[in-house]
């Protein structure tokens, strides 16, 4: 099983709105694909939130194959539509994760 991890911290002035749009429309969204089994959304506590939240979505691939098939054929186009509704207005970096336990 593999975690694919898109953490994000979200500037201040958006952050209700883009919180309500990551669980109503991106994050169905990227479950669509049938890349991922399931997902969990959390908030990280104990940091530096003066520009903002920040937020950690998990996304649970079965394998490498349908991680890649997600990457190659649905990111792009994913990241696009993320990029045109909020701008500059979020950070966000993605790390590949193995369960091993």
């Amino acid at each position: 099983m593999l975690i694919y991890n898109v953490t994000t911290k979200v500037s201040w002035p958006i952050h209700e709105e883009w919180l309500q749009w990551m669980q109503g429309v991106h994050i169905p969204e990227v479950m669509a694909t049938g890349c991922f089994e399931k997902f969990q959304m959390v908030r990280l506590l104990e940091i530096d939130e003066e520009e903002g939240p920040s937020y950690a979505i998990q996304y649970y691939a079965s394998g490498r194959d349908v991680y890649e098939k997600y990457i190659n054929e649905y990111a792009p186009a994913l990241r696009e539509k993320t990029t045109k509704a909020w701008g500059d207005q979020f950070i966000a970096f993605r790390t590949l994760m193995e369960v091993v336990g």
